[in-house]
């Protein structure tokens, strides 16, 4: 290849890597699988090894992490990066507001923009001519540390801005933050390796900005969102913050997708609680909303207060961490034998509820939390996750309080507890013996994505175990109205709409079944493989390990569970009186849901259907090829929404996301389907 030709083909690699990267971390629209961009990065690595002189520090090869810093150097920031005021109600937000409009001397409020508040770090970029240069931590405000290196790795941080209308030299400032799903995973892993697991998200992030060696870094999911900028030309500048924003995006550096401009105190209000609907369902952690004034001459005009903006405020979130005592410990045992111990908790109010119980995962985590009873404790409420004890304030512990140890036998049915090697998870080793494993397989069995036996709460099948009027769930198709009505709170029209349930649920799908029967790490989506693979009931039973191992979501792990669930007498007992009592399904038709006329879209589906429940439009969707989610983001290709969709359909709707309802949903499948 001629030197030009190389040179040509580099400079296009490095185009095309931008871009790709562009689509992946601002627009979360990837338009090529990740080996193709695999592919192309080691292609740019081989030839940029090969001719050292075309080289360049804003390449995407230089994302990797360089050697190691024996320490972080201070550096002076362009401006200072100050703090913001706090607004803790709806009555200190209109004081905010009134205290703008009587210093710019105005009739009404002027336009505010509003932004989620990332719970993460503030760090400075500086790019000279578009090229990144100094990435540095806020610190005092005055004085941060360079954390050029590291910053470097996170492949949302533009190394080379797009376009060609920057100027030569900006500084754009905004957070760093670590996503709730990477955060889980890492977490996850540092469990498994033995490791000291972080607090949350934000430690995360901090604590993988401030690795020495940016390799480090270059491992950990963090990710950028800019929100302000700092030293920059006065010429040519835009007016307002939204514009700016605005110019940040066409330069390829990631906004908040949230961002809104607002007028009065009312539009504040409204911005503040639909965000705090949403908070949950974010896929980062924000702890409250930035309000600013728009106009940057009225920026100006209004000026600082010590070290704080007088036109912009924070308005926080209740807040997701709080401080409390173990008042107990308690372990729960699981329809797999699993053995759970669980925190009682003095009650406090954390993520806008009271919190009486969290998790402590296993034995494992009590050991690395070092936790004694009556222990001082941090707690974390984020998300839909289960509270949590993340850390002890172990200068608050009584001398004399005990340590926690793991029970000798199941706290249930005092069978022997068994340890098994490389799990950190205890187990009884009871069986169907144990009343909390059968309760909770019975819950298992008859849940909305299982058999969907409507009615069958938790202190139903709590009085069925009891009585023992069900020993495994094949006795629930045994149950007549004498023994429904011989319950607690269960009158004759009760019994009969349960009984009803219960009859309808015989008719099912194999993927539902093989689901509901609770096999060890068989999931929704392994059952579903499971079916559209074998196609029968007999060939997942009768299958060999090798056999198995042909499923796409099945590994050896999965397929030793299997064997041993198929290989028991007493499930192939239970299993055999299940199809006796007319337990059944239609044939499966599809020998897997790859290749269809939906493969590669990814489809939401929200709000009630009037033909079919939602989870049989999923599984028809899944049928024809496509992927289906339960929320909404930008990689979603189609949201089908029905009445009630909520805010998913207004998710769908801000992203641009295409939205159908039922009718067209149907013609749609129809003509996949042919």
């Amino acid at each position: 290849m001629a030197e030009d030709d190389i040179k040509d083909r580099v400079q296009g690699l490095r185009k095309q890597l931008e871009h790709w990267n562009h689509e992946y971390y601002v627009l979360d629209e990837p338009s090529v699988p990740d080996q193709d961009y695999d592919k192309a990065l080691r292609e740019l690595q081989k030839l940029e090894g090969n001719y050292p002189e075309l080289q360049d520090p804003a390449s995407p090869t230089q994302r990797v992490g360089a050697a190691p810093l024996s320490a972080f150097e201070s550096v002076e920031h362009p401006m200072p990066m100050l703090s913001l005021d706090n607004a803790f109600s709806d009555e200190e937000l209109g004081a905010f507001l009134g205290r703008v409009v009587d210093r710019l001397d105005v009739d009404t409020t002027p336009e505010l923009v509003a932004e989620p508040k990332l719970d993460g770090i503030a760090v400075s970029l500086i790019y000279r001519e578009g090229i990144l240069v100094r990435a540095a931590t806020r610190g005092d405000g005055s004085f941060g540390e360079d954390i050029t290196l590291n910053v470097r790795t996170i492949g949302s941080v533009p190394l080379r801005l797009q376009g060609a209308q920057w100027p030569p030299e900006v500084e754009i400032r905004g957070e760093i933050f670590m996503p709730r799903a990477g955060f889980e995973a890492f977490n996850e892993q540092a469990r498994r390796l033995g490791e000291k697991p972080f607090v949350n998200p934000r430690n995360a992030a901090a604590g993988s900005l401030r690795q020495l060696d940016s390799q480090i870094t270059a491992r950990r999911p963090l990710e950028f969102c800019a929100y302000a900028s700092g030293q920059h030309p006065e010429e040519g500048w835009p007016e307002s913050h939204w514009d700016v924003l605005q110019l940040f995006a066409s330069w390829g550096v990631p906004i908040s997708r949230y961002a809104e401009r607002l007028g009065g105190l009312a539009d504040c209000v409204d911005y503040y609680r639909r965000l705090g609907e949403q908070r949950d369902a974010l896929s980062f952690d924000i702890d409250g909303i930035v309000y600013k004034v728009n106009d940057f001459a009225a920026q100006r005009e209004l000026g600082f207060v010590a070290r704080a903006p007088r036109w912009s405020i924070a308005r926080k979130f209740p807040a997701q961490e709080a401080v409390t005592k173990v008042s107990g410990v308690e372990f729960q045992v699981g329809r797999t034998g699993a053995i759970t111990p669980v925190a009682r908790l003095e009650p406090v109010f954390v993520g806008g509820v009271t919190v009486s119980n969290a998790t402590l995962h296993n034995m494992d985590e009590i050991g690395r939390l070092n936790l004694h009873h009556g222990d001082t404790v941090v707690v974390r409420r984020a998300g839909d996750v289960i509270p949590q004890v993340v850390s002890v304030i172990e200068d608050r512990r009584l001398d004399s309080a005990p340590v926690i140890q793991a029970p000798p036998e199941c706290p249930v049915c005092a069978s022997p507890v068994e340890s098994v090697a490389g799990e950190a998870t205890l187990r009884c080793t009871g069986g169907l013996i144990c009343a909390a494993q059968l309760k909770a397989a019975v819950r298992h069995f008859a849940s909305r994505r299982a058999m969907d036996i409507d009615g069958l709460g938790e202190k139903i099948v709590e009085q069925f175990v009891d009585r023992g009027l069900v020993r495994d769930v094949a006795d629930l198709f045994k149950l007549d109205q004498t023994a429904l009505v011989s319950l607690e709170r269960m009158g004759e029209k009760s019994a009969n709409k349960l009984l009803a349930s219960i009859d309808a649920s015989r008719q099912t799908t194999l993927s539902r079944f093989i689901f509901a029967l609770g096999i060890r790490e068989v999931g929704e989506a392994t059952a579903l493989a499971l079916a559209n693979h074998f196609g029968t009931l007999e060939a997942i039973g009768a299958a060999d390990l090798e056999e198995l191992l042909e499923v796409s979501d099945v590994g050896p792990v999965v397929a030793e569970h299997l064997l041993a669930f198929f290989k028991a007498s007493a499930n192939q007992e239970v299993l055999d009186r299940l199809l006796a009592a007319g337990v059944s399904w239609p044939k499966v038709m599809v020998a897997q849901n790859t290749g269809g006329a939906l493969e590669g879209q990814t489809w939401v589906v929200s709000g009630k259907l009037e033909s079919q429940s939602r989870d049989e439009a999923e599984e028809a969707l899944r049928a024809l090829g496509a992927r289906t989610s339960k929320s909404v983001s930008g990689k979603t290709s189609v949201l089908l929404a029905g009445p009630g969709a909520g805010s998913k359909l207004s998710k769908a709707e801000s992203l641009g996301v295409e939205v159908i309802d039922e009718s067209e949903f149907l013609k749609r499948v129809e003509e996949a389907s042919s």
